[in-house]
């Protein structure tokens, strides 16, 4: 099998950043007071700044990230649908803290709930979800710190789905941080962070007027999504993403002074990170690539191809560095239909693997016929 080379050079950041996640590119150079900060690129997961960000704290509402993430997964896996009615318990409607006053037995949709969570971080919805899902609170904290483990959240522990104050309860900015980018990967979460004012609708006409507890999602560019947190244990608390360009990154801060320290030490995160880094587009899966994938026994001989999504490199601005992509094509044999799979791209970084992504066909071979091949053979006479 033959492979393709094509080796690029680009305008990004210098071979010394480490892709290991575990440690600053920057440690000190940014301007934050909270207790403890952590900054990285949601991408690929490199820590661009941190600040205490081991040290075991409790995170009031940020603990709703991990709920959500079980949300929308359970969403992926079809077991239910935006529009599903949930009838709240008296246990969620009796909920106290930040909530929507949602009534007991009350039919409610599950997108509302859901919004419910995201905007205005409701107490008496995250219950109300929780039992949905896993017939109980505690279960579904169980299932809570089950993701932990699985995903190696070593310095967090749930007691509940809502944040509230528990001396069995923690976490770190590290860990929220990884937490929260698992949660924007579910695209249908944007559908809800984005929302400014809205209000949910009971019976009788009943109405609950709520606005984003995120500032940012207003206030400051790129931001679309975030997830606010206060107890008097925790401080002011907020994780919070923003994209500008192919760059997205991710903002945690807990324990500020005041709600608007907290917002400021994320947006000064962001502003750095911004500022000082880019993500390069290496793969464009919106543009055929100058490859063509042999067909085996097709009325076209080669078909083009196109990447199945594009792959950004994560760096410092105004640095050079070599990039290689390795196509490595399948075997195919017709009939090939577009979108079809037939082959892989292979991104190095330093001559180390960064990122493969699927290849699909830009269009369609046929099988030739008998008498396909009785006028090729005539062409050629």
């Amino acid at each position: 099998m033959k492979r393709f080379l094509i080796v690029i050079s680009v305008l990004i950041s210098a071979i010394l950043i480490s892709f290991s996640g575990v440690s600053a590119l920057a440690d000190g150079e940014v301007n934050t007071s909270s207790r403890s900060t952590f900054l990285m690129d949601a991408g690929s997961g490199t820590v661009i700044y941190s600040k205490n960000e081991k040290d075991r704290l409790p995170i009031a509402s940020m603990t709703k990230i991990m709920l959500l993430n079980l949300c929308f997964e359970k969403f992926d896996e079809g077991v239910f649908s935006f529009d599903d009615e949930i009838t709240v318990s008296k246990t969620a409607s009796g909920m106290g803290g930040s909530q929507v006053f949602l009534e007991e037995n009350g039919k409610y949709k599950a997108k509302d709930l859901i919004k419910s969570i995201i905007v205005a971080s409701a107490n008496d919805a995250s219950v109300a979800m929780a039992e949905f899902l896993y017939g109980s609170e505690q279960k579904c904290v169980e299932a809570m710190n089950a993701k932990c483990a699985e995903w190696g959240l070593s310095d967090t522990l749930f007691s509940n789905c809502t944040g509230l104050t528990k001396p069995t309860q923690y976490s770190c900015a590290e860990d929220v941080a990884k937490m929260f980018g698992k949660l924007i990967k579910h695209k249908e979460y944007f559908d809800f962070s984005k929302i400014w004012t809205d209000e949910i609708g009971h019976s009788g006409g009943r109405v609950t007027g709520i606005s984003n507890t995120n500032k940012l999602v207003r206030f400051y560019e790129g931001c679309d999504g975030g997830k606010t947190g206060y107890t008097s244990e925790s401080g002011h608390c907020v994780a919070v993403t923003a994209k500008r360009g192919g760059l997205r990154l991710i903002a945690v801060v807990i324990k500020g002074t005041d709600s608007k320290n907290r917002f400021a030490d994320a947006s000064n995160m962001l502003n750095y990170g911004f500022e000082r880094f880019t993500s390069k587009m290496v793969v464009d899966s919106k543009k055929p690539m100058d490859i063509k994938v042999t067909v085996e026994k097709g009325k076209k001989g080669s078909i083009g191809v196109i990447a199945e999504k594009d792959v950004f490199v994560f760096s410092e601005r105004n640095s050079k560095e070599n990039i290689r992509l390795d196509f490595i094509p399948f075997v195919i044999t017709a009939p090939v239909k577009a979108g079809d799979k037939v082959g892989e791209v292979v991104v190095y970084r330093d001559n180390v693997e960064y990122e493969r992504v699927k290849v699909v066909a830009n269009e369609s071979s046929e099988k030739k016929l008998f008498f396909d091949y009785i006028y090729d053979i005539a062409k050629e006479m």
